[in-house]
């Protein structure tokens, strides 16, 4: 899940990971740091990675080392200074926008790059997409070892992660972490 804030759904999401009991990853900005504190240690406590989206959603795709050391350290003082945890050493780029330096910068940083094998239009809170064309969407294109981009403010993907657990428990998929994924 990319966060960059909460608007009610964020929580309605962490209920149906506990619910469901499913791991999750959360790439968060300062913003749901700074004005979310509790729940942004909720992720934590119940077992989900938080990690590094960039200080405020900046392309990074033409930084040099050091803006992206920056931005990145940055965004992990306020987590750590906000929660006093350390934040875990993934990394997703903005809109995945990336350069090959840019990757390599962000490993030399030590975190692991995430990109994603499935994203949909489901960020715009004024535009939000059908529920069951959005299930019927997600479903289509899952696969194994699939790594999905949702947004946790979507009030369509706040209706519909139970049900789409459910499905893919019943097709035959387990749910795992980005710390399984990359090893």
């Amino acid at each position: 899940f990319d966060a960059g804030y909460e608007n009610g759904n964020v929580s309605r999401i962490l209920d149906s990971l506990k619910e469901e009991n499913v791991p999750a990853a959360f790439f968060l900005l300062d913003n749901i740091i700074l004005k979310n504190t509790d729940l942004v240690k909720r992720m934590s406590d119940e077992g989900h990675l938080v990690c590094n989206h960039t200080l405020r959603h900046r392309d990074l795709s033409k930084s040099d080392y050091d803006e992206i050391s920056k931005d990145l350290s940055a965004l992990e003082k306020i987590y750590f200074n906000a929660t006093g945890r350390v934040m875990s050493k993934y990394f997703r780029f903005p809109e995945g926008k990336y350069s090959i330096d840019a990757v390599k910068h962000i490993d030399q940083l030590g975190y692991k790059t995430i990109f994603w094998s499935f994203a949909y239009e489901d960020w715009n809170d004024k535009s939000q997409p059908n529920e069951r064309a959005a299930i019927a969407k997600i479903l289509k294109n899952t696969h194994n070892g699939a790594v999905i981009l949702l947004h946790p403010t979507s009030t369509t993907n706040a209706n519909i992660l139970k049900t789409l657990i459910g499905a893919w428990k019943e097709m035959g998929y387990r749910f795992g972490t980005l710390d399984e994924l990359v090893k």
